[in-house]
């Protein structure tokens, strides 16, 4: 029998009764995420995983609830506030990271480029489609030879005439295969600059990476670019240099630290169920010290990175939010929920390998988030510097 966290009471975790920090709308809101996940991701997550298919069928539900660009104003978005966001980026990541990773392509990266840095054309083209679910994004950034440090792109785009002519390689792009439009970043004569590119383009070729030991139920792919044209138009103005794309990490990177609480509780709480009702030596697992001890020992890390998700959407809401202070909640909320979810797993025994489970699902997922959007050391050394006051980045 699966008995996942779906049949224990909401926030068993939350020694600090948290709830209480939030408004009636935020609650309302995350509720109505909660009950999608319940719905929709719980009862059929494990086929996904297993079988490594993203279900596409639920990407106009997710639209229908306002998810898609919900952090965005106007252009059909639903223009909720940064904890709303964060909010709702947890409640997915309870049911699967690959879930909530294309809600954040979806709408932090692909559209918040266009948001952020597009033409008034652009985003009327553009931005209320991809809210509505009709047109999916990508965001082409992370090269075969240029992860961490994307300044040595080899992606390049050349004016030709009235068009640009772009040339290079991308990997690691979520969604590209099933999307209908690509943001591009390559290098130019005058800078990094991004580029809006419809990927039915001759020349644009996306393959999806097989055989993942992680983020089963998402998709990611390779990218080819061979002489793809595109029109002058097609670029991004509001963007020039790095700048440009590393404002769109930082809202998907916002998300991710709410989205590893909600994999961290998710864990505690299929763990906890499990505990409870598994006997051994006459007695449930939770009755016994050690036990016990690792459920306080995650309810603690727990509810300290939900505080940290919590306070980095209240400055961002009033508009004062550092940047670094980004890289501490994704530093910290991804090591810790990968260490919970790991360790939930010892309680299940030899039953947590299974996918009835979710805890391990979440380790390995976590593998991917914890890489993406900036790695533990590049991280660190974004807060190292900021402690120092010397970059480190370079030997």
């Amino acid at each position: 029998m699966n008995r996942d966290a779906s049949s224990v009471v909401a926030n068993a975790s939350d020694l600090l009764e948290l709830d209480h920090e939030l408004s009636e709308a935020e609650l309302e809101l995350r509720d109505a995420v909660r009950a999608f996940v319940d719905r929709r991701i719980r009862p059929n997550i494990a086929a996904w995983y297993d079988q490594g298919v993203f279900p596409v069928e639920l990407v106009p539900e997710m639209a229908e609830l306002g998810l898609l660009g919900m952090h965005i104003e106007g252009y059909g978005c639903a223009g909720k506030s940064a904890v709303e966001y964060g909010l709702a980026m947890q409640e997915l990541e309870a049911g699967d990271s690959g879930i909530r990773t294309f809600v954040s392509v979806q709408g932090s990266l692909a559209m918040s480029a266009i948001a952020k840095h597009g033409s008034e054309e652009q985003k009327q083209e553009w931005l209320p489609r991809m809210a509505a679910g009709e047109v999916i994004g990508c965001f082409g950034l992370t090269e075969p030879t240029a992860g961490s440090d994307p300044s040595s792109m080899l992606t390049t785009a050349r004016r030709e005439g009235d068009a640009w002519v772009i040339d290079g390689a991308k990997r690691w792009i979520g969604l590209a295969s099933i999307a209908h439009l690509a943001i591009i970043w390559a290098a130019t004569d005058d800078g990094v600059r991004g580029f809006i590119v419809p990927t039915d383009s001759e020349g644009f070729t996306a393959t999806p990476i097989a055989q993942k030991l992680s983020m089963r139920a998402s998709i990611q792919c390779d990218i080819a670019l061979e002489g793809v044209r595109v029109a002058a138009d097609a670029v991004l103005p509001g963007a020039k240099g790095l700048s440009g794309p590393f404002s769109c990490l930082n809202e998907a990177r916002y998300g991710i630290a709410w989205g590893a609480v909600g994999a961290a509780r998710d864990s505690f709480d299929a763990a906890l169920d499990y505990a409870q009702q598994r006997m051994q030596f006459g007695k449930p697992l939770a009755g016994y010290q050690l036990t016990q001890k690792k459920f306080v020992d995650w309810a603690l890390e727990i509810q300290k990175a939900q505080l940290v998700a919590l306070h980095l959407g209240r400055r961002k809401d009033a508009g004062s939010m550092p940047h670094h202070m980004i890289s501490v909640a994704k530093l910290n909320n991804t090591r810790v929920a990968i260490d919970i979810a790991r360790d939930a797993r010892s309680v299940l025994g030899g039953n947590g390998i299974t996918l009835d489970y979710s805890p391990l699902r979440h380790a390995n997922n976590l593998e991917s988030v914890r890489t993406y959007e900036g790695t533990d050391e590049v991280h660190t050394l974004i807060l190292g510097e900021r402690l120092t006051g010397i970059s480190a980045f370079r030997g």
